[in-house]
């Protein structure tokens, strides 16, 4: 994977992070960078991954692959003496999960899947209040899938925090839809959260079930058939996945991509869907198969997790924004609230 970065003083490259389609890394090397029209170019074999220089500085970031670059705002690297082949890990950081408010075809009663369907007014109503919920918890990175209904929630939901930075969703599909979505105001990047859209993170898909009315399909294939397709771990509907499937693709996903970012201290929030979020939960909570498929998951009603030392520790689902004694599961978080009341009030 090709790789450049912009930095004021063409030369010596600083620790950095960059964003690609499904992830953020993290690499530091001390090579020389020369701008040609499309871009700064390094030599590959000169980078070492996951590896962290000592100086305590940031850059923002392009990364680029043979067609497409992406833009990201400043990370700094830990501060210490030595170069490590691990990032430094934080106490703890912030982990929302949150369930798409409430889609057409929920409201039609019909099996939705991977197919891309809005939210209804009642949906967008409770992405908003999901919002009010988290307005108190920070929020460093988004994750979503790449389906309207998270999306829309992801977004809605951060219209009532109350740091008010802009989520911008990192397009990197083309070369030219990079360069065109690049941010050229360093301050205005510092008001931004990256958000990520993976189809990892997509609901279970469920094949030829889609786009069908869910009584009438009961009606059809007889009510124990279709309870066995929709709850069981393992048996996937014609032609789509068993719930197994979606947890293989979305835990592996969870695992590369958002964990590390998790451990380096940063605050997450993932906004996807019922059988993608159940399969992260059966990770976090180590679930076993038939623990999971009773897990029911409330649309627009966020999950508040810690991570702490390598570890998950549930929360629950914050009750109020106006309830203060919620956001204060821990220090951190008691500390981030006081201080948004000293900049807010």
């Amino acid at each position: 994977m090709a790789a450049t970065a912009y930095h004021p003083a063409i030369g010596t490259l600083q620790p950095l992070a960059y964003f690609n389609s499904s992830s953020i890394h993290r690499e530091c090397t001390n090579i020389s960078a020369k701008l040609i029209p499309k871009g700064f170019k390094i030599d590959l074999g000169l980078l070492r991954r996951a590896s962290y220089c000592s100086r305590n500085k940031s850059s923002f970031i392009i990364q680029a692959s043979s067609a497409q670059t992406t833009l990201f705002s400043p990370v700094s690297s830990p501060s210490n003496n030595t170069t490590t082949d691990s990032p430094k890990k934080s106490n703890e950081a912030a982990l929302i999960l949150i369930r798409h408010g409430e889609s057409l075809w929920n409201e039609k009663n019909l099996f939705t899947g991977c197919v891309d369907v809005p939210l209804t007014k009642k949906g967008v109503e409770e992405a908003i209040e999901a919002g009010k919920r988290i307005s108190n918890i920070p929020v460093d990175m988004i994750y979503t899938s790449a389906l309207i209904r998270a999306q829309m929630t992801a977004m809605l939901a951060m219209t009532e925090h109350r740091r008010k930075k802009v989520p911008i969703i990192m397009h990197n599909e083309s070369e030219r839809a990079t360069a065109w979505s690049q941010i050229f105001s360093e301050e205005t990047k510092k008001q931004c959260i990256p958000v990520v859209t993976a189809w990892q993170l997509n609901e279970r898909m469920y094949g030829e079930l889609q786009g069908l009315n869910k009584q009438e399909t009961a009606d059809r294939y007889g009510k124990e058939q279709v309870h066995e397709w929709r709850r069981s771990y393992d048996t996937p509907p014609p032609n789509g996945e068993s719930l197994e499937m979606c947890a293989e693709r979305a835990v592996a996903y969870f695992k590369e991509h958002i964990e590390p970012q998790l451990l380096f201290g940063k605050n997450v929030m993932i906004a996807a869907h019922g059988n993608s979020l159940r399969s992260i939960i059966m990770y976090l909570d180590k679930l076993t198969s038939q623990e999971v498929i009773s897990l029911e998951l409330s649309t627009g009603i966020p999950m508040l997790y810690i991570s702490k030392e390598g570890k998950f520790i549930r929360r629950g689902s914050p009750a109020a924004p106006t309830e203060a004694g919620v956001y204060a599961y821990t220090k951190r978080l008691a500390a981030y609230r006081q201080k948004l009341d000293q900049m807010l009030n």
